[in-house]
C-alpha cells in the first residue's frame, strides 16, 4: 500500500527556514531534497548529511570544507551554493541551486555513444567551469556522468520572479563533496582515496600529490565515455579497474569506434596520459584543444549543439553524420593539396567510417592508397634502380669499345698506382691479341680490369587477379606485405606467377572480422569474389525481469534480462533495431547500434 502523503512528510527532515517538498536523490553522503524557500519565494535543492555521519569530526569537517569551497565559485556551469547550516544545528545541509533534469548518466543509459562533436560540447563547458575553479584553488577530484546535471529547455523551471527561464540547455557540475582546497593544508593528509576508481588519476588511487591535471585526466576519461560508449579502465570488480588506471591500459579511442577519428582519440590520449606532466597542463589548456577542433571542423556553437541533440535526437544525428562527411571530405582534400598524407588519411577514415558505401569517399581512399603502395615500391626498389643504372652506364662504354668483340673486354678503371710500366709489359690484356695495342708510355698508366657484362633477363610476364564483386563496400586487400589498397567490383591486380597470401580487411579499422586467402602459383589471369563478414553488436537489455524481449529484426533471437546478445549488422558500420516486449506490444524501444561495439538499453 502507498504511504499517505502525511507519512511521507513525516520521513522529511523538517528545517526551520525551507519547506521540504520531496526527495530527489541519495548519494553515500547525503539525501537530496527538493524544498522551497519561502523568504525568496524560489525552489531550491538541499543536501542533508546521514544522521550517522553527521556526528563524525572527519566527515563534518569536510562537509564545511565542501561548503567553503563551491560557495567562492560562480560560474554558470557550476551548481551555486546559497546556504549553509549552522554549527549547533540538529541537521547539517547545504542550500544550493536546484536544477531541473537529469544527470548525465541518466542520459548515457538511453543514448550512449554521443556524437563526439556533442560529447566535446559538454566537455568545453565543464572545462570551463574547472577553469574557473582551479583559479579559486579548489580541485573537483571526482568527475563522472553522475556528477553532471543536464537541464533542457523544456525542464526549466520558473525563476524567482515566477517567469519561465530564458531557452536553452545547461550543463552544471556538482558535487564538489571531495574536493581538496589547494591552500588549505591537512584536509586529506590521511591519504585516504576519495572518488570513483574508474574516474580517477593514477596519482590520486597512490595518494600522491592532487591538483588541476588531475581534473583533466578525470575529463579525458568522462569525454571518452561520452564519445566511445564505455570507460576506458574496465574490469570485472575495483581492483582490476585501479589495476589498469594505474598501468595506463586502455583501447585508443578510435580503435574502439571509428567515428571518434584520430583528432579526438589523440585529445583523449594527452588527457589519459599516465604520467600528469604529459597531459594538458590545465583544463583551460584542454578545453582550448578541444575549441580548435570543433573550429576546425565547422562547429562554431558547442552549446547549440548539445541543446540540438538533446532536443531531437533522431533528427540531428543523421544531419550531424551528412554534415560531418562534408566537412572531413574537404579537410582531407585541404591536407592533401599540403601533401600532409597523414592527415588526410585521418580526415577521410573518420568521413568513410559515418558513409562506408560512399563511392566518391573509397575512390579517394583508393588513389591514396595506390599512391603510398607506388611509393613504398619505389622506396625498396632504389637499391636496384641504382644498380640497374650503373650496369647501364657500364653497358654504354662497353658498347663503344666492344664494336663487335666479344663480351669480356678492358675497362679503364680510376685506381692506377703511379708507376710506369717496363718496356717488356707487353700490350694490354686483350681477349684478342690481334687487335692490341701498345701498352701507354706516360707517367700515369692506367690499368685494366676484365669486367663480364651482366646480362639482364626480362622481366616475367604479369598475370592479372580481378575481383568480380566485393562485400561490404570499404574493403582493402594487402598483398604479402605490401601496404593494403581499397578495391571494389571489377577492380584488379596485377601479380607475378609467384604464391601470394591477399589479406582483406575493411577501410574502417575495427569494422570487419578480417579474411586470408592464399593465390597458389600459376600463369594465367583468374578472377574471385570476396566477401568479409561486418562483426556483430553486442545487446544487453536492462529492464523489468518478468518482462520477455525480442529484437523486430530477429524475431528467432531470445533476449533475455542483462545477458549479452549478438546481433548480425543488416546495412555496414551502423544498424537501427527495435527492441519489443512481448507481453506488451506497444512497449518498443528504436535504437543504433554499432558493429563490434556493445549496446545496453533500459526498456521501461
Amino acid at each position: 500500500m502507498a504511504a499517505s502523503t502525511g507519512e511521507l512528510r513525516g520521513r522529511l527532515p523538517a528545517l526551520a527556514k525551507y519547506d521540504i517538498v520531496e526527495e530527489i536523490g541519495h548519494g553515500g553522503m547525503a539525501t537530496v531534497y527538493r524544498a522551497r524557500d519561502p523568504r525568496l519565494d524560489r525552489d531550491v535543492a538541499i543536501k542533508v548529511i546521514h544522521p550517522h555521519l553527521r556526528d563524525s569530526p572527519e566527515v563534518a569537517h569536510r562537509f564545511y570544507v565542501e561548503a567553503q569551497a563551491v560557495a567562492k565559485l560562480r560560474h554558470p556551469n557550476i551548481v551555486e551554493v546559497y546556504d549553509v547550516s549552522a554549527q549547533g544545528d540538529r541537521e547539517q545541509y547545504l542550500v544550493v541551486e536546484l536544477v531541473r533534469g537529469r544527470t548525465l548518466r541518466g542520459i548515457l543509459h538511453d543514448r550512449s555513444p554521443l556524437p563526439p562533436e556533442v560529447a566535446a560540447g559538454i566537455a568545453l563547458q565543464l572545462l570551463d567551469a574547472l577553469a574557473h575553479a582551479h583559479a579559486q584553488s579548489v580541485v573537483h577530484r571526482d568527475i563522472k556522468p553522475e556528477n553532471v546535471l543536464v537541464e533542457m529547455a523544456s525542464e526549466a523551471g520558473p525563476t524567482s520572479g515566477g517567469s519561465r527561464a530564458e531557452k536553452s540547455t545547461k550543463i552544471k557540475l556538482t558535487d564538489f563533496g571531495i574536493a581538496k582546497l589547494l591552500d588549505a593544508k591537512g584536509v586529506t593528509s590521511t591519504g585516504q582515496v576519495l572518488g570513483s576508481p574508474a574516474h580517477m588519476a593514477p596519482e590520486q588511487i597512490e595518494g600522491g600529490e592532487v591538483d588541476a591535471r588531475s581534473d583533466v585526466f578525470g575529463m579525458g576519461v568522462l569525454m571518452y565515455e561520452l564519445m566511445v560508449g564505455h570507460l576506458p579502465f574496465e574490469g570485472a570488480n575495483p581492483a582490476q579497474v585501479l589495476r589498469r588506471v594505474l598501468d595506463g591500459s586502455y583501447p585508443p579511442a578510435e580503435m574502439e569506434l571509428a567515428t571518434v577519428g584520430k583528432s579526438w582519440s589523440a585529445i583523449l590520449d594527452q588527457a589519459l596520459a599516465h604520467e600528469a606532466s604529459q597531459r594538458y597542463e590545465s583544463a583551460a589548456a584542454m578545453r582550448d584543444a578541444i575549441g580548435k577542433e570543433l573550429e576546425r571542423l565547422g562547429v562554431s556553437d558547442a552549446p547549440g549543439e548539445v541543446a540540438k541533440y538533446l532536443d531531437g535526437v533522431d533528427e540531428y544525428a543523421s544531419e550531424h553524420d551528412k554534415r560531418m562527411v562534408a566537412a572531413l571530405t574537404k579537410l582531407g582534400a585541404d591536407a592533401r593539396r599540403r601533401n600532409d598524407a597523414i592527415a588526410a588519411a585521418n580526415d577521410y577514415n573518420r568521413a568513410l567510417a559515418y558513409a562506408p558505401n560512399d563511392p566518391a569517399l573509397l575512390k579517394l581512399v583508393s588513389t591514396m592508397h595506390a599512391s603510398s603502395a607506388r611509393k613504398d615500391a619505389l622506396r625498396k626498389a632504389a637499391p636496384a634502380v641504382g644498380l640497374l643504372i650503373s650496369a647501364m652506364t657500364i653497358a654504354f662504354f662497353v658498347t663503344k669499345a666492344l664494336k663487335g668483340h666479344p663480351s669480356d673486354i678492358v675497362v679503364p678503371t680510376a685506381s692506377a698506382p703511379s708507376v710506369a710500366p717496363s718496356a717488356s709489359a707487353g700490350p694490354i690484356a686483350s681477349a684478342d691479341k690481334a687487335d692490341a695495342e701498345p701498352a701507354p708510355t706516360t707517367s700515369r698508366p692506367v690499368t685494366s680490369a676484365t669486367i663480364k657484362v651482366p646480362v639482364i633477363a626480362p622481366v616475367p610476364a604479369l598475370r592479372k587477379l580481378t575481383f568480380m564483386s566485393v562485400k561490404p563496400n570499404g574493403v582493402t586487400v594487402a598483398v604479402d606485405d605490401a601496404p593494403a589498397i581499397a578495391i571494389s567490383p571489377g577492380s584488379s591486380l596485377d601479380l607475378d606467377y609467384k604464391q601470394h597470401v591477399l589479406q582483406f580487411d575493411c577501410v574502417t579499422g575495427g569494422l570487419c572480422e578480417g579474411k586470408t586467402q592464399r593465390i597458389p602459383e600459376g600463369k594465367t589471369d583468374d578472377s574471385m569474389s570476396v566477401e568479409v563478414l561486418i562483426r556483430p553488436a553486442t545487446l544487453i537489455v536492462l529492464g523489468d525481469s518478468s518482462g520477455s524481449y525480442g529484437i523486430k529484426e530477429w524475431p528467432d533471437k531470445d533476449v533475455k534480462i542483462g545477458s549479452p546478445v549478438s546481433v548480425p549488422m543488416r546495412t555496414g558500420a551502423r544498424d537501427f533495431i527495435t527492441i519489443i516486449d512481448r507481453l506488451h506490444p506497444e512497449v518498443q524501444k528504436t535504437v543504433e547500434i554499432n558493429a563490434g561495439q556493445q549496446k545496453t538499453v533500459r526498456v521501461l
